[in-house]
């Protein structure tokens, strides 16, 4: 993910905000984690890391302590993907194999649109 524009972190001041360490994972009944957050302004994160997913390694493990990369989808209000609006260069709805700190600037990026 490559992010232009830095000044909206001016606007943060003394918000709460979401990081990926808040992020609760579970196990999907099909293989592999997800955790999903809705944050205050209406729009939606999804991480997901298994063997269909962009994440590395790209087996169905059961911890999040397992996982390097994950796959990143971010939803609007209604349930649809939104993830170009926040990445322009995106050619998909998903983002794949996000690190920790990637997911951490798009879930700070998401929280201040």
């Amino acid at each position: 993910m490559s992010v232009q524009d830095w000044n909206w972190m001016n606007n943060i001041e003394n918000k709460v905000m979401l990081v990926f360490k808040d992020l609760e994972f579970k196990e999907r009944t099909f293989g592999g984690i997800c955790a999903q957050a809705k944050f205050e302004n209406g729009f939606m994160i999804s991480v997901i890391a298994s063997k269909m997913a962009y994440s590395t390694p790209r087996e169905d493990k059961d911890s999040v302590d397992d996982f390097s990369s994950f796959e990143v989808a971010i939803m609007d209000d209604d349930g649809e993907f939104v993830t170009k609006q926040f990445v322009p260069d995106l050619d998909d709805d998903v983002l794949g194999w996000q690190d920790r700190g990637q997911i951490n600037a798009l879930m700070l990026l998401v929280q201040n649109a």
